[in-house]
This record gives C-alpha cells, structure tokens and sequence, in this order.
C-alpha cells in the first residue's frame, strides 16, 4: 500500500499548512488547561514534515538555522532570572519609588527609563515577566493609581525592544538577515528607539491624563537597601560583551550563558539543586520548542500562496515610501499571525535590503501593541496583571494601541530613514 504524502506548493499542502498554522497559533493564546505552546507547536510541524508539505531536509536546515537565537533566547531568560534572584529589579522598584517622590507623573517618566533600559539590555521578557510586577507594587507603594505604569510596562516591552540586536527575538532574526554589525545596528536603531520611546510618553501622558492628575496617597516607601554591585557589574560587563564579541565572530548567545554562569554560581554554591531547578524552569524549554517548531511551519506558509501574496506587498527600495509600506505591512501580518511567525515570514523577502529588514522590524516590534495576539510578550504581560488581580480592560488596551501604534510607527519609520543616511546604509 503506498504511503500517503503532499507534495510541497500544492494548493492542498497550502491549506493544510495554514490551518496548522491557525491552530497553533490559538493554542498558543488560549493555553487550555495552562498547557506550553510547544503542546501545539511541535506535533504541527512534525505533521507538516510528515505529510511532505515540508521536506525534512528543509525543516532541518531551518532548525539548524535557528538554533543560536534559541539558544540565545533561553540564555537570557536565565540571565533575567538570576538578575532578579540577586534583587536587581527590586532594587530599581526602590528607587524608583523614592525618587518618584509622590508624583504620578515622575514616577510614570522614571518607569519609562526602566522600562526602556531593561527592555533593551535584558529583553522584552523581562520587563514582562519581572519589571511588571514590581513597577504594580512600587505604584502602590507610592500611592498612585497603577494602569499608566503597567501600561507604560507592556508597551514598552514591544515598543522599546528596538536598540540592540539582544533586546527581542524578532532582533536576533532581523540581526542575523541585515548584515550589520552589533554596533551599528545600534547606531541605525538609536533614533527609532528614542523616537518610539518619545512618542508611547506622549500618548500614555495623554490617555491616562485623570489617573496622573490625582495626587498620591501617602504610603511610607521603605529605603532602597543596598545596590546588588556584583549583578549589575556582570550586566553592565554583559553589554560590553554583546558589543566586542560580534566582530570576532562570537554568537550572542554565549556571552549571555557565559554571564548566567557568572550570576549562578553565588547561588549553587548554596542550593545547588534547588538552584538547578529554577533556572532550567526560567529557561521555559517548551517555549524554546515552540519557537523551533513554528519556523518549520512558517517555512510551510512561505511555500505557498499566503506567503508570495505577501511578497508581492513588500516593497523593493528602502526609501521613506518604501520604508513606511514595509513597517505598515509588518505591523498587519504580525496582528494577524502574531509579531513572530511574521517576522519569520517578512524578513527573508526583505533581506536584499538592510532598510527594508529593519523597517520590518519596527512592524513587527511596534505593531503588536494594537491588539492582545499580535506578540507573545503582550498575551504574557495580560497573564502576569490577571494573576495579580490587576486585569487590563480589553476596550482600553484597544483605545490605547489605536492612539499610540500609529503614531508611534510613523515617528519610527521616519527616524529609522534619518538614522539609515546618517549610518550611510540603505
């Protein structure tokens, strides 16, 4: 009896693909019974290799691809995981509320820094998983109402994720198809961000302007303590590294497992099992799998009509028109399959162009701020405020994304045109 198999670009293997697809992607935002992702992901893509929709060698060579910015990913959420067991992020809640002195408005420009600073060095997760928590407690703390501060959180760990090639893994991605250099994707990326950054202030300023405006409850705010020096050397020692490693052709990955290490030891000299335990927890290898398994499928969807239909949307040149086409049309495929399967899909039909790559990245990045399923980050910041008893409201995360992404993409994609002549790439 012969065996039963697609055949790869037939219109069949492209329905059969984007159903997969679809169904993985509402496992993933449905999570029943709290399940991993990679529940979904992983029999998807092995039913897609098995089918012949996706050959093995293909799905192999992608996973091989992947592999480093999987590694990276789980590196630095270790990496998060210890920076905050040696209390750096309730160290930054502490100052953070001393110096907001009482004021909603200077606590909301100092969560701003945090947030940016954090998003940027650590990663969008940690700004989700760890900063959320503690900016919600410093706000109470302080006395002020929380939702301009938590909201700042969560846009943020999009929105801010775009200085450095380490900050998000959409960045590691794009980092990996553009041809730039650690140092001058910064470079390009610097007025982006601070445009990006510049703008979300503005518009969060303006949504929440009645909870800024009323005054502070007094709550006494207890002293800062002392400054976990060793964590933030090995931090600070870490951006060096991210920095100086690349042109010598070492992956980000390996700096980021190497400071891990550093911060690990302190703590398994104490518990080493327990220890143990928690950072392969803080690794969230099911995710890892996850991310591994959805570059197969979207390696399916690419193959077939979906994703030549958006290749022929992508613009060719990297001018400020064709800058703003691409960023827009990253922005609406990562709202409709979310930021990562987008990017998967946008960034080799944009590889040509460094220009178009990085305006890709702003879609991707800015553009899931508009609605709950357009990023991962954005569905894990809802659970980290839900199990918190502080619950967004879905119409008003909707008005805030309405007012701030557009405005937020455009100053973006201007920024990232003046900041692509002044670097000299196009």
């Amino acid at each position: 009896m012969r065996r039963w198999r697609l055949v790869a670009g037939h219109p069949v293997s492209a329905v059969a693909a984007l159903l997969v697809l679809a169904g993985v992607l509402v496992f993933a935002v449905v999570r029943p019974r709290g399940l991993p992702e990679a529940v979904g992901a992983v029999p998807g893509a092995v039913l897609l290799v098995g089918v012949g929709v996706v050959s093995a060698h293909r799905a192999g060579s992608e996973l091989v691809a992947l592999g480093p910015t999987i590694g990276f990913l789980a590196a630095v959420l270790v990496l998060a995981h210890l920076a905050d067991e040696h209390g750096v992020f309730g160290y930054v809640g502490a100052l953070v509320g001393r110096a907001a002195r009482g004021s909603p408005r200077r606590l909301l420009r100092l969560t701003f820094v945090a947030a940016a600073v954090v998003t940027a060095v650590l990663s969008l997760d940690a700004t989700v998983v760890l900063l959320t928590p503690v900016v919600l407690a410093t706000a109470a703390r302080v006395g002020v109402r929380p939702r301009p501060h938590v909201y700042a959180c969560g846009h943020l760990a999009n929105s801010a994720s775009l200085l450095l090639p380490v900050s998000n893994l959409t960045n590691l991605l794009a980092f990996a198809a553009c041809g730039l250099g650690f140092m001058r994707f910064a470079a390009v990326m610097a007025l982006p961000w601070l445009a990006a950054v510049a703008v979300e202030y503005v518009g969060l300023r303006w949504v929440f302007a009645v909870d800024l405006a009323t005054p502070a409850q007094p709550v006494p705010v207890p002293p800062a303590g002392g400054a976990p020096r060793f964590a933030v050397g090995v931090l600070a020692a870490t951006l060096a590294g991210f920095a100086v490693a690349e042109p010598a052709g070492v992956h980000p990955a390996w700096i980021a497992a190497a400071a891990a290490i550093a911060l690990a030891v302190p703590r398994l000299r104490r518990t080493p099992w327990v220890e143990a335990a928690r950072m392969v927890r803080a690794a969230n290898l099911p995710f890892c799998a996850f991310v591994a398994a959805l570059g197969v499928i979207v390696l399916a969807v690419r193959a077939g009509p979906a994703g030549r239909a958006v290749a022929d949307l992508m613009p060719d040149r990297a001018g400020l028109l064709g800058l703003a086409g691409a960023a827009l049309l990253a922005a609406v495929v990562a709202n409709v399959v979310n930021n990562l399967p987008a990017t998967l899909m946008l960034v080799p039909l944009a590889a040509h162009s460094p220009g178009l790559v990085l305006a890709v990245l702003l879609g991707v990045n800015i553009g899931p701020n508009l609605t709950y399923v357009g990023s991962l980050a954005t569905l894990l910041w809802r659970q980290v405020l839900h199990a918190r008893n502080h619950p967004p409201g879905t119409g008003e995360f909707l008005r805030l994304g309405a007012v701030t992404v557009p405005a937020v993409l455009l100053a973006a994609v201007v920024a990232l045109w003046a900041g692509l002549h002044l670097a000299g790439v196009r």
